[in-house]
């Protein structure tokens, strides 16, 4: 009798656990946004100073490309560009002379005009003065031209000159190795002192403070799931070592697919599932690649 009455505690008791409610809904992997840096200029890598592991900061200068040539060259242009400065017509002394040689023949025709009035002087004077005159006003005008056509010769060269010094300090900056977002480099790909193309990987860098699992969830439980729900997530350190961390629900895919073989789902024979992004904060213990659940 007590024999029966133990076997059926026992029953009632694994009822009880295969009736308890699962710790989690769906489980993934954690993901961390990633930034392969290229080199953007061709050159040696004169200083390369991060190591794999390190914590970068969102615009930092982490190494720098030969520039030596470029910074030559700009110097180059810049010499140029106060050769075409100091080339330029001071027009207003240069035509100062044919000015006052006009304003002289104004006032002869003036006095000849008198005399001539008066009956003093023939109108052949007149005409002479009044003929000066012309020539000097053309003098004057076709003076004042090419100066003119000499001086926006020489702005369109200086702003010439401008375009190639800023073309250059482009290129100047994009030999600086500047990181575009926070967080840890992941792979390192090239030394300082090495030669780099434009377009080669230099560094791996990801964002490790923001986190995200990404795990799979099935169509019955799709309908508890919307962007922005506030949900539980748990990191696996595994041998049932479990951290819980506040997440947010940041995207769920529009598509299904089948279930990842390295995914397990609350129900492991649906055909096909969703993904979904949980952005979790890190606190510097959960690693890219590690298990996590999710409670929704």
């Amino acid at each position: 009798m007590k024999k029966m009455i133990a076997i059926t505690a026992a029953a009632l008791l694994l009822a009880a656990c295969g009736e308890k409610e699962k710790a989690y809904d769906a489980t993934g992997t954690f993901e961390a946004t990633e930034t392969t840096v290229f080199a953007e200029h061709s050159g040696a890598l004169l200083t390369f100073s991060v190591s794999e592991g390190d914590a970068v900061s969102e615009g930092q200068q982490v190494g720098l490309v030969d520039t030596t040539q470029l910074h030559l060259q700009v110097l180059q242009l810049r010499a140029q560009k106060e050769v075409y400065r100091s080339q330029q017509p001071d027009a207003a002394r240069q035509m100062a002379a044919t000015r006052q040689q006009l304003a002289k023949a104004r006032q002869e025709q003036q006095r000849y005009e008198e005399l001539v009035a008066d009956g003093a002087a023939p109108s052949k004077m007149l005409d002479d003065a009044r003929s000066q005159v012309l020539v000097l006003q053309r003098q004057l005008d076709a003076q004042a031209s090419a100066l003119s056509t000499t001086t926006q010769s020489l702005q369109r060269q200086m702003g010439a000159v401008d375009v190639q010094v800023s073309q250059l300090e482009e290129q100047l900056r994009k030999c600086r190795v500047v990181v575009p977002i926070g967080g840890t480099v992941l792979e390192k790909y090239v030394e300082q002192g090495e030669f780099v193309n434009i377009g080669k990987p230099l560094i791996k860098v990801g964002d490790t403070e923001h986190m995200f699992l990404r795990a799979y969830v099935t169509t019955a439980q799709l309908q508890q799931v919307k962007i922005g729900q506030q949900v539980k997530v748990f990191a696996d350190y595994g041998d049932g070592q479990r951290q819980a961390y506040d997440g947010t629900v940041s995207w769920i895919s529009s598509r299904s697919e089948f279930t990842p073989k390295t995914i397990l789902t609350d129900d492991e024979r649906a055909d096909q599932v969703y993904a979904v992004k949980v952005a979790v904060k890190n606190d510097g213990y959960i690693k890219i690649g590690m298990y996590g659940e999710v409670k929704l």
